[in-house]
């Protein structure tokens, strides 16, 4: 027997969950504080105002996301010098990552009866996840990524480098959250748009990555340490303590508006085919 919630009893809960779920976060060091705070911002809003399948979805995000962070931790740990955060994530990584998601559980609010809200909601979360688990996983590659404008052999980490390994697993992480959109389709959708949505968030969550690489690769800021003499994206010092210098790239442009570049460009893409395909 299905229960069901009154809207004031169903954001109560989200909140009681959204604690729950960023409080854990923050005591495994997953997140920062103010990184746990905009997770639960972005939880209670999911939870307490989509419900359950919206729910089901930023979890299953979250949690392998954060599961393959914990599980390649110690791999990953040579390429972190590259990075301008290390390993927890902050308020403006969660937001650049959810925040899009979390305005197609608003825009749910003023029209529940249409596909657009959980089409751009599930595109927007395949595109972070396929970005995550390519950055995570793609350390497995058997060789050095290259840049994707370039083809150029780049060190693992460099920010618009891609790999076949990396690749794959943009793919199947994007996969994982269309799966999920097509088996968690809201009851007050058709059930037959059920495969258009993995499809399409499919699709879209690996264009999301790789116009994330693409972004990576040409606008955003990419610095020097001299000490050292690799590139990195810290600013204004490197892990060592030397001045990094601006070698390529906008100095306002970082990895967290790179993200939110790749999370709006997948929905954007995916509402548009499924304009066509769902509306012909």
């Amino acid at each position: 027997m299905a229960i069901i919630l009154s809207p004031e009893a169903q954001l109560s809960v989200g909140i009681i969950l959204a604690l729950l779920v960023s409080g854990s976060a923050y005591m495994f060091r997953l997140l920062t504080v103010s990184g746990a705070i905009a997770a639960f911002i972005l939880g209670a809003v999911t939870f307490g105002l989509g419900g359950l399948s919206w729910a089901v979805v930023l979890i299953a995000f979250f949690g392998s996301s954060n599961a393959l962070s914990f599980a390649y931790k110690k791999r990953n740990k040579s390429a972190e010098s590259m990075y301008s955060k290390g390993g927890r994530r902050d308020s403006a990584q969660v937001l650049a990552n959810g925040g899009v998601a979390g305005l197609f559980v608003l825009l749910h609010l003023f029209y529940p009866v249409s596909w657009i809200p959980w089409l751009g909601f599930c595109a927007a979360l395949a595109a972070a996840n396929a970005d995550t688990w390519a950055t995570e996983l793609g350390v497995l590659n058997p060789g050095n990524p290259i840049l994707i404008l370039t083809g150029k052999p780049a060190e693992p980490g460099t920010s618009g480098a891609i790999s076949l390994v990396g690749t794959l697993a943009s793919l199947a992480g994007a996969a994982l959250i269309g799966l999920f959109g097509w088996l968690l389709v809201p009851p007050n959708l058709n059930d037959h748009i059920g495969l258009v949505i993995f499809s399409l968030a499919t699709f879209g969550g690996l264009v999301g990555s790789l116009v994330d690489s693409i972004l990576g690769a040409s606008f955003q800021a990419i610095y020097y340490c001299p000490t050292c003499q690799k590139e990195t994206e810290k600013h204004p010092l490197h892990s060592c303590g030397a001045e990094t210098k601006l070698i390529r790239g906008n100095k306002w442009i970082d990895n967290d508006w790179v993200n939110l570049g790749c999370t709006i460009s997948a929905p954007l893409l995916v509402i548009l085919l499924g304009l066509l395909l769902l509306n012909p």
